[in-house]
């Protein structure tokens, strides 16, 4: 593996391929520079109801949600499409498609948003009619990201008349040409930030673009096209498009999806995408979801019936993942597609074997540079770069983002993990903390040194990019300047925000089951985690990489506490532990109770 070191030494150093003892993946179990911090009551006004539990009014208030109108999350509330940049061009191409019985081909994103997008496109416009809608997903060791020429000659085997992108194409100025010079018309719906120039389609729509006047730019892609398909269906109503022998389609069937994507893709959840991962939930626990979402819910052992956002994020959407990650995305679109649960069930066993496979690759890859930072000596050392960049030429393309991510934890700060592409690329993954914005810090990085950097997107957390092997030190030494310029050595210990402490007595299933549906929680809205000093009654691992502590506090009953990824050491029976955590439910065949999940533990002061 290859290491930046620091701006002062900007070469790579290359670690030893001579394979060492592993060293345990730590998490924030034992991480003494994070600290636990308490949200600062609000002391804002607000009109939110006399009824609500104090619990929930004091995390409402700690996440600026002061007015009760911000509780309503009825479709009644859903932000109009008005202002939406675009919107009006990209539906009379759609219109003229539809009108004309054209050729439309989507083009989707390889992750779970994207595949979430597609089939919203899909099923909606073949529910209004088009007769001629198929979709292609790059592969993103073969095609790359976005729309390029690679996938728009893979496109081109279907003859499109009009390619529709979902949750990319913001950046694909070389595609977009490729494809009109085949005679191809193009419509852009993407979230991802605009760089200085835009592609020529003939139509873009992102909440992102400048000159946008939608009160809310935090839509994942998914929620991108599902308000240019609500737009087309109130343009094809108005012209009398529908009729008894074509209805007028139900698009709120399809919010299940867009709550999927939404989630998993890790945007905002501002006041309206809160609306539409509610109405999606609530379509899962009633039992009217798309049979691939019931199937994989199922297959993770999750109950639909109580599906909550953490299960999107943190189960179906994985596992979604997992196929654009190890083979095509094109597995999980069709898992989204089917119309039953017996073929939805292959397609997620399928998904299910790939996500386990994925976790392995990803665990080799964690201990593998643990072992060389370790032995670089750079873990715990004033030498790690602030911008930590690594490289191996043995890292898996679609696990190297997960990998980012997990150091980016451990070592709160930026992290760019690279993996080899074709004729000398790298690509790499990018994963951010606050204070520094990835999208943005790669650009100035490829403005000052344009020779640098092929092509790269994103958004403020996380971001992608290409650049070839030989750049790889100068990139590294840039990298880590610009971090350097944009954080303190404060910003490094990394701070988990509390909602405070629970009272012994609120430690109950019904105060779990209070937060769970509270929410829905997520990026920008994020769960509650509250603080307090257990004592350990005992300990014990679980699984390869887990621990589960009993532990009490005063006249509370005992509660379960689960660390994922936690360190091998133990904490002693009788010992006190002061533990950050969330208020959880446990199911377990059919019982339920309520169990802590544990964020970060400091010995007792």
């Amino acid at each position: 593996m290859a290491v930046s070191q620091t701006v002062r030494n900007p070469d790579c150093v290359a670690a030893s391929p001579a394979k060492v003892q592993k060293v345990h993946w730590v998490s924030p179990l034992y991480n003494a520079r994070k600290t636990i911090r308490r949200r600062a009551p609000s002391q804002a006004p607000h009109d939110l109801p006399d009824a609500l539990h104090p619990i929930l009014r004091r995390v409402y208030l700690a996440r600026n949600l002061t007015q009760g109108a911000q509780l309503e999350t009825s479709l009644s509330g859903l932000l109009p499409p008005h202002g939406m940049p675009g919107l009006d061009a990209a539906v009379a191409l759609l219109e003229d498609a539809l009108m004309h019985n054209q050729r439309i081909v989507v083009v989707a994103d390889f992750d779970a948003d994207g595949a979430t997008a597609c089939v919203v496109a899909l099923r909606a416009l073949r529910s209004m009619g088009a007769q001629q809608v198929a979709y292609v997903i790059p592969n993103r060791i073969i095609h790359g990201y976005g729309l390029t020429p690679a996938i728009v000659d893979v496109a081109a085997a279907f003859s499109p008349d009009l390619l529709v992108t979902v949750d990319n194409g913001i950046s694909s100025v070389e595609g977009v040409a490729a494809a009109q010079a085949r005679g191809m018309r193009v419509l852009i719906t993407d979230h991802h930030l605009p760089g200085l120039r835009l592609p020529a389609a003939e139509a873009i729509v992102n909440p992102n673009c400048p000159g946008n006047t939608f009160p809310s730019q935090s839509l994942a892609g998914v929620g991108v096209i599902f308000y240019v398909m609500i737009a087309l269906r109130a343009r094809l109503r108005a012209s009398g498009w529908f009729s008894p022998t074509r209805p007028i389609p139900n698009l709120a069937a399809l919010l299940d999806l867009v709550a999927l994507g939404t989630v998993a893709d890790m945007v905002p959840l501002d006041h309206n995408n809160r609306i539409l991962v509610t109405q999606g939930l609530a379509h899962i626990r009633k039992g009217i979801a798309c049979p691939g979402i019931t199937a994989l819910l199922k297959i993770a052992g999750r109950t639909p019936e109580q599906a909550s956002s953490t299960d999107m994020g943190f189960f179906v959407g994985p596992r979604l993942n997992a196929a654009g990650r190890l083979e095509n995305m094109a597995l999980g679109v069709e898992c989204l597609l089917a119309d039953t649960f017996p073929e939805a069930q292959k397609c997620a066993a399928r998904l299910h074997a790939l996500n386990r496979e994925r976790r392995s690759i990803e665990a080799e890859m964690q201990a593998q540079a643990f072992d060389d930072l370790a032995r670089l000596g750079l873990e715990g050392s004033p030498d790690l770069p602030w911008g930590l960049v690594l490289y191996d030429e043995t890292w898996h393309l679609g696990v190297v983002g997960i990998l980012a991510s997990r150091i980016k934890d451990r070592f709160n700060r930026p992290v760019i993990a690279f993996a080899p592409g074709s004729s000398g690329e790298l690509r790499g993954s990018a994963r951010s903390i606050p204070g520094v914005h990835a999208r943005n810090t790669i650009e100035t990085i490829a403005i000052r040194y344009p020779e640098v950097i092929r092509h790269f997107g994103g958004h403020a957390m996380a971001a992608g990019l290409t650049l070839h092997q030989s750049q790889l030190a100068t990139f590294s030494a840039a990298f880590d300047a610009e971090v350097r310029n944009a954080l303190t050595e404060d910003d490094l210990c990394g701070v988990i925000l509390s909602d405070g402490e629970l009272e012994p007595s609120d430690l109950t299933l019904e105060v779990a089951e209070l937060i769970r549906t509270g929410g829905p929680w997520g990026q920008g809205f994020p769960e509650p985690i509250f603080d307090g000093v257990f004592q350990c009654l005992n300990s014990s691992r679980v699984g390869e990489s887990h621990t589960r502590l009993r532990v009490s506090v005063a006249d509370a009953a005992p509660l379960d506490a689960f660390v994922f990824n936690s360190t091998p050491d133990l904490p002693s029976p009788g010992s006190h532990l002061h533990l950050a955590y969330r208020l959880d439910v446990n199911q377990f065949r059919g019982h339920q109770s309520p169990q802590l999940i544990v964020e970060h533990i400091l010995p007792e002061g």
